[in-house]
């Protein structure tokens, strides 16, 4: 087994870090304390190709794979800078569309994607399903050569500044799950901002459909089938919802390092105090713990390898790392771990957030519980 990054998996980082830098974590804070995009971030990346790594290259993407995206994810919120929609547009959208997508879509959708121009975001959370997807609700019928839309979805990212939805409905008389490419200015399409008390650039959003009428060439794939499509999509959120975690944990750690040398009581830097020490020591071990099964996914998932039990474990790991760190991170400063100054508070809340979703950690139990260790299903 070889460690060791490759030069080129290390010179992205390096790019990634310098496109990020000057960006940072002052200007990530001011735009989640607003609750505005990180938009002018959002677009350097693409300028400079890293937004669409993963695309392929015919679609004017810099066809990597999601090995390359986690490197992405990891290295913007290391330099501050958690951009938590690349986790929607990229491991998501552009993952589904460039794997199930007609060739129409693909040259839709991909090009935009690629650029940093355009954003597709996921809706498929309900208020009545939570995490049981075999309780969604909304319905596309066929009528003629089109699809009727109808249902309610739920916590749906960043659907002000996206030009379109990859909507998850049931259709047929067997209710299968299906996926549809959804423009966000489509008539009948209600968008609600859902308020949140987490600091964030990116605006959560009710959605409700109204016998939203969609062409037969919105539907992405065969139908039927988006139970499978679905989860093509949702093991690299997972992933590099543990790489955006991982950044975080490396950002607020590196913090907190500088802070704890620098900051002096009773003659001595407070970093010399085990008590001050160890917890970051113990938060940096389970960050490069956490980076380890991030990577482990991200490269089975590449690679065409069952990837579902990796994806969990690492989003578990990456998300318990990152909290801890930040934890960690605001003890070491004491009162000055939730001033508005150090700018560290809207870290733990985004880390906080990771815990939750894309997955919770009480489901990610239950995966591992049952698949892993053969034990009954609890739910």
């Amino acid at each position: 087994m070889d460690f060791a990054e490759s030069d080129e998996h290390r010179d992205l980082r390096a790019a990634v870090g310098a496109v990020a830098a000057p960006y940072g974590g002052a200007y990530y804070v001011e735009h989640a304390r607003a609750g505005t995009e990180c938009t002018e971030l959002w677009h350097a990346l693409g300028d400079s190709g890293f937004a669409g790594v993963n695309v392929p290259e015919e679609y004017g993407g810099g066809g990597g794979g999601l090995v390359e995206l986690a490197l992405v994810c990891e290295e913007i919120a290391a330099q501050g800078a958690p951009i938590l929609l690349l986790l929607v547009t990229h491991a998501i959208s552009a993952e589904v569309i460039a794997e199930y997508g007609t060739e129409e879509q693909r040259k839709e959708w991909l090009p935009g994607l690629a650029s940093g121009r355009q954003k597709v975001v996921f809706a498929i959370t309900e208020p009545d399903a939570g995490s049981n997807t075999h309780k969604l609700s909304t319905r596309a019928r066929r009528v003629g050569d089109e699809w009727v839309v109808t249902g309610e979805k739920y916590y749906i990212s960043g659907v002000d500044t996206a030009e379109a939805l990859l909507l998850v409905a049931r259709t047929g008389d067997e209710g299968q799950l299906s996926l549809f490419l959804v423009p966000t200015d489509t008539p009948g399409l209600q968008k609600t901002v859902l308020p949140v008390d987490v600091m964030l650039p990116e605006r959560q959003f009710t959605l409700h459909f109204d016998e939203v009428r969609l062409p037969a060439s919105a539907l992405v794939g065969a139908e039927g089938q988006g139970f499978r499509q679905v989860f093509h999509g949702l093991n690299p959120e997972r992933i590099t919802g543990a790489a955006l975690c991982v950044g975080i944990a490396r950002y607020v750690l590196d913090r907190a390092a500088r802070y704890a040398q620098d900051r002096q009581v009773w003659d001595r830097p407070i970093g010399a105090h085990q008590g001050v020490a160890h917890p970051l020591a113990k938060a940096k071990i389970e960050t490069e713990l956490a980076a380890l099964m991030t990577r482990k996914a991200a490269w089975l998932h590449q690679n065409g390898l069952p990837a579902g039990e990796a994806s969990n474990m690492a989003k578990y790991a990456a998300a318990e790392a990152a909290l801890a760190a930040c934890d960690a991170a605001m003890q070491t400063h004491g009162g000055n771990g939730v001033a508005q100054e150090f700018g560290l508070l809207p870290y733990w809340g985004l880390a906080r957030l990771l815990r939750i979703a894309p997955v919770n950690r009480e489901m990610i139990l239950n995966f591992v519980a049952q698949h892993s260790l053969g034990l009954p299903r609890s739910y």
